[in-house]
């Protein structure tokens, strides 16, 4: 596993502290776990993104896509 430092301000060293002492966690574990999911979410705000500049995906209109799936005319 590789370390890395960073520098932070120190009130977010505070709320960083909090939430490992409600989590019962170290400081690493909450900090690892928080750029896991800031970078799934990346992921997926990527894949969105990719998808939205794609020509060759149709759009689709709202209302038609409701009245196809409740039935509705």
């Amino acid at each position: 596993m590789t370390q890395i430092t960073l520098r932070v301000p120190d009130e977010l060293v505070e709320s960083l502290d909090a939430a490992a002492a409600a989590l019962k966690r170290s400081r690493a574990a909450v900090v690892r776990q928080a750029l896991e999911q800031y970078l799934e979410d990346f992921d997926d705000l990527s894949v969105g993104m990719d998808r939205l500049r794609d020509s060759a995906d149709p759009v689709l209109d709202w209302d038609e896509v409701r009245r196809e799936l409740l039935g509705a005319n």
